[in-house]
Parts: C-alpha cells; structure tokens; sequence
C-alpha cells in the first residue's frame, strides 16, 4: 500500500473545484486540502486521513486479505472482476476500506477508513467483513471505534449479498455498544446509500466534516425516481445538523482536536463505570450521612449545599419567583464554561431536528468525565427568541434522553441544569408528540444505571423541568423555583384572576425552603450576596463545589441500587395521602431507606 501525504500529491497549482480560484499547490497542502479561499473541502484518499486524523506512526494494519468475489459472474459494459482489478491497480488499496489499530491523542482505537476512489467506496462483502473485524477486534481488545465514511452506496455487483453487509455491520456495532464501548463515524464526502443507512450512523456519536453530504438516496436517485427538485443545500453537513441527523459539524482543522475530545471522555468512562456498578470501597459510613446522602459531607460544616431549611433566607416566594426568572442570572452556557472543564456539544434527536433549547454534550468536572444536559435560555432578547425561551420542544428531550443513554453506556455520571417555564406548548410541538417525548424522558430517567444529578439552576416549571429531574440527587439554587405550574395559570384557574400570580406563588410551596422541608429537593445550592445573577463567577464556583461534593458518593454505588433508591425516592411521594398498609409501611431493606429518609410525612 502507498502512503501519501496532502503536500506529497499536491500540484504546483491547484483550481479550486468548488471556487474556481488558483490555489498553490503548497499553500494548499498545509492547509490540509481546504481551498483558503472559500472553504471547500477537497476529497482525501484514506491514505491522506491516516496522515491527518491518527497519530503519526500509530496505524498497524489487520492482517485482512481481500479476494476476488465475484459470485454472481457480474458484468455491464465490462466483467466485474475486471473493475475491481483494475481498482486495486489504480488506487493500491486491497479494497475500498483500511482497517487497522491506531490512536489519536495518545488514545488507542480500532480505525476503519474508507476511500472513494475504490470502487466509489462501494459496499460489497470484502468491505463489510473487513468492518465487521475491525469493530469485532475493537470488542475484544475494548477499544474505541472510529469509522471515517464515503461511499456511493452498495456494491451492485454483488447482489443482495452486498445488502446484508448493512445487516452484518450494523449487528457488529451493536455488540461494541453492549459492550459500553465508544464508537464515532465521520462522515466524509459523499456518504450515500447503504453506508448512511448502517455503520455511518448507527455509532454513538456522528461526526461530519464540513462541506460532506449524507443522505439514503442520492440526488440523482431522487430526482429520476419521483421528480422531485432539491435546494442546493440539501444533504449538506449544515443541512443534516439543522435535521438533527449529526452531533458535530468539524472543519477539517478541528476534527483531531474534536476526536481526542470525544475519547478523553469514553476512556474516562472505565473507571467510572466500574466504581458504580462494583462494591463499595471500605471506609464510608454505612449509614446515611447528614441530609440522607450516603458517605459525603453534605450538610456538614465543610459542605457546600445546604440540606437545613433553618439556614435558608426565607424569602417572600413571588419575590423569589421574580429572582428566579431574571434574565441576568448564569444561563447553561455561561456554567458550561466556567463550572466545568472541558465540553463537547452532541447535537441533535436524530430523528427530527435539533432543539436550541437543550443543550447535551460530553464534558469534564473536577477530573470527572460526564455527560451534561440543560436548558438554555439566554441574557438577550434575540437569544431568548433564539431559544425558544428555554421551551423544549420534543427533539429537546429526545436529545437529552439520547446523550444520557449514551452516558449511561459509557459508564459516565449525568448532571442536568434545568432552567426552563416548561416545555414548550406550542401546536407544532403537540404534532411531534410533545407528551410522548415527556413521559419516555421520565421513564428512561428513573432506569440509567449510572449516577444522576439535577439542578434547578432557576426555573423548574412542570413536567417540563420533571422530564429532566429525575435524578438520584435534585438540587435547587437558593433563589430557584419548583413547581407544578406557574403562578399566573395557577391565579387565572384557581382564583379566577390573572392578576393573583403574588398570591398563587405563596400558595404553591414552590420555593427552595417549602421543596427542602417536602423532600422534593435533597438540598440547596446557596448563592452568592445579591443573587446568581450579581455574581456569575462566584455562583459557578458554588454550583461546581456542589455537584462534586453531591456526585462523589454516589460514584461507589452499585448500580442497581442507584436504580431501586431514584425509583424508591419517587414511589414514596404523596404516599401519606393514601392510608393503606401497603403505601405506610415501606419495604423491609429498601435501597432507597438507605439512601434517604422519608421526609415528607414528616414535613406533612
């Protein structure tokens, strides 16, 4: 096989294909074959990838031989042995895809790299078997997978025997899933066909290089097929992420530093999976601790959170309401950036679209990697609008419940910031099955096996905030909000008046001492003098400062005791109301007895 670099293949002068423009042939290989004047990104053999994404010298090749596979005698204008023959000739490449070991950013992967060239990266058995090796040693060796993708589609030389390809690597990928192991396709330009429709997408995270077009059916297949005319941006990296069908959108220069992001995590995952799901090491307290949390110092005197209503402000609740919606205070972005260390942005349901008013990604907090999901409403008008208000729509919460799962595979612990008036309730939203989307997110919440922390950073209105809180631990800012609707509904149905908002809100136990002594939050997350609003560092500091100190017990819990103590957490609200022996009596050894008192007969 011959290895060649951008700058090795580069003419003296270069046309560029998309611009037109002269480009120097130098110039255009440091830039890594990406016009400097517009932007347009070459096509790369799988040679020149290797050079560009994997460490230098880090790629061993499987010791895989492709053969000639023609079983069904193939031939059009010429035998089909022929062509691939003379592929392997032109390209120097066994077939149409390298696999082989390698790392990237010192993180060792299995890499499956495709080439256009071959075949037009066409998907026959040989290409599928070679992918399903490389995903299996990947399996057997636990390692991250990387698939970097282009092809026109399935071999059709080959039949249906090339179809069941998509089968076969799809069902490979799986087992790497089960597995709790890492796995990123980047899409490349073009990816059609078979090679969308299975190993391309159906990884963890999704990766488009800019400039790259994906989709089922080309465009030439739709337009002869049903006649139909198509925008020029159609298919396009831009496109698919607006669609919600990709995570990143990458130009050709951030995709090493974007990959080494993406497996810092998933090989922080590891360690944090095996401290939840295996025994607890000796030394914490077998008991709870104060504030019911087990083994941590939370409500002792050098916590943070606080889990005594006493200590609290006690604050006229409509006051509090007015704190809680201030546009001033920190948004999810503004904790993302200085709560935690590091983060990588996952995008989209990949379904229907990609809601602004959730974000979701992968990040790092105090040497923890986890997985990050908030709403996000914004300091200004225009991104207020911009994000819906920080409304989800349904695509928000199938995002979110698709990067927990992924977390949850990994083995990395969730954090939710919630900052929401509830989900958005709009008609469009109904006609996406917004109800849906609330209850499956409730469901799956109160299933993950890993560690899950919410905070209710401001407001945590309805089932919208719920969809994202149901965690093991809930936290509330001190000057936050919790409730089951907002005060001017609640005024406008029960009072018959709009204007009784004040009165509703004092009604409704909405705030961080009444939720405290209810038991619906664990604790509180004080703020600094004046509001999270007057101080945006100070107030990051302490939401950091809580989440490690609110997380870092439950990292040594088995997992299906986390389950059996959220689920029990949840069963036991509102059992006061039912006088049955079965709803006053709890089970004898319940994990959630444990983990937490029961506290709100008592505050009852």
């Amino acid at each position: 096989m011959k290895t060649a670099t951008a700058g090795a293949r580069a003419a003296a002068w270069t046309r560029c294909g998309s611009c037109t423009a002269l480009v120097y042939g130098k110039r255009l290989a440091r830039n890594l074959l990406v016009c400097p004047e517009c932007g347009h990104h070459s096509r790369l053999t799988a040679s020149q990838r290797v050079d560009q994404l994997l460490d230098a010298g880090s790629f061993a090749p499987l010791p895989i031989e492709p053969v000639a596979f023609d079983v069904l005698g193939f031939t059009d204008t010429r035998p089909y042995r022929r062509r691939w023959e003379a592929a392997r000739e032109e390209t120097s490449l066994a077939e149409a895809v390298l696999c082989g070991t390698a790392s990237i950013g010192a993180y060792p992967i299995v890499a499956a790299i495709m080439d256009f060239r071959f075949l037009g990266g066409s998907l026959g058995s040989a290409v599928g078997e070679m992918i399903t090796l490389a995903v299996e040693r990947a399996v057997d060796d636990a390692l991250a997978l990387l698939i970097v993708t282009t092809s026109g589609g399935a071999r059709m030389q080959e039949g249906c025997l090339s179809l069941m390809q998509m089968a076969k690597t799809g069902i490979a990928i799986q087992r790497h899933r089960e597995r709790g192991l890492l796995s990123i396709s980047l899409v490349t330009d073009p990816t059609y066909g078979g090679v969308a429709a299975s190993f391309a997408t159906n990884t963890d995270v999704i990766v488009a290089e800019s400039g790259s077009r994906m989709g089922f059916a080309g465009p030439r297949v739709i337009r002869q097929t049903i006649g139909q005319e198509l925008p020029a941006e159609f298919q396009s990296s831009g496109f698919l992420a607006s669609k919600g069908q990709v995570d990143i959108v990458a130009d050709r220069v951030d995709l090493r530093t974007c990959l080494t992001q993406l497996l810092s995590a998933g090989y922080r995952a590891p360690a944090a999976a095996g401290a939840s799901a295996g025994p607890a090491p000796a030394g914490p307290p077998a008991g709870p601790a104060p504030g019911g949390l087990p083994g941590g110092s939370v409500g002792g005197p050098v916590g943070v959170v606080i889990t005594d209503p006493e200590r609290l402000v006690q604050r006229d609740p409509w006051e509090t309401v007015r704190l809680a919606r201030d546009t001033a205070r920190p948004t999810v972005q503004d904790y993302l950036a200085r709560s935690f260390d590091a983060f990588v942005e996952l995008r989209g349901d990949r379904l229907y679209g990609d809601c602004r008013a959730v974000v979701a990604g992968l990040a790092e907090i105090d040497g923890l990697a986890v997985a990050v999901v908030g709403t996000q409403k914004g300091h200004s008008t225009a991104d207020l609008i911009a994000n819906n208000f920080g409304m989800p729509q349904p695509e928000g919460y199938r995002k979110a419940m698709r990067v927990m799962s992924l977390a949850a595979r990994l083995g990395l612990p969730v954090v939710t910031l919630i900052d929401t008036p509830g989900a958005y309730p709009g008609r469009e939203a109904e006609e996406r099955g917004q109800a849906s989307a609330i209850a499956h997110a409730i469901q799956r919440m109160s299933a993950f096996p890993t560690p899950i922390i919410a905070v209710i950073t401001g407001e945590g209105g309805s089932g919208g905030a719920l969809a994202l809180a149901v965690a093991d631990r809930v936290l509330v800012a001190e000057n936050g909000v919790f409730s089951v609707i907002s005060p001017e509904a609640c005024s406008a149905i029960l009072w018959n008046d709009a204007h009784a908002a004040a009165q509703a809100a004092r009604a409704l136990g909405l705030t961080a001492p009444s939720l405290l002594r209810l038991g619906i939050v664990d604790a509180v997350v004080p703020e600094p003098l004046g509001g999270a609003q007057a101080d945006h560092g100070a107030a990051a500091d302490l939401l950091r400062a809580a989440v490690v100190e609110t997380l870092r017990p439950l990292l040594s819990v088995p997992a299906a005791e986390l389950v059996n103590a959220r689920r029990g957490r949840f069963r036991r609200f509102g059992q006061a109301a039912v006088a049955t022996p079965a709803a006053s009596t709890p089970s004898p050894g319940s994990a959630e007895l444990r983990l937490r008192p029961r506290q709100e007969e008592t505050a009852a």
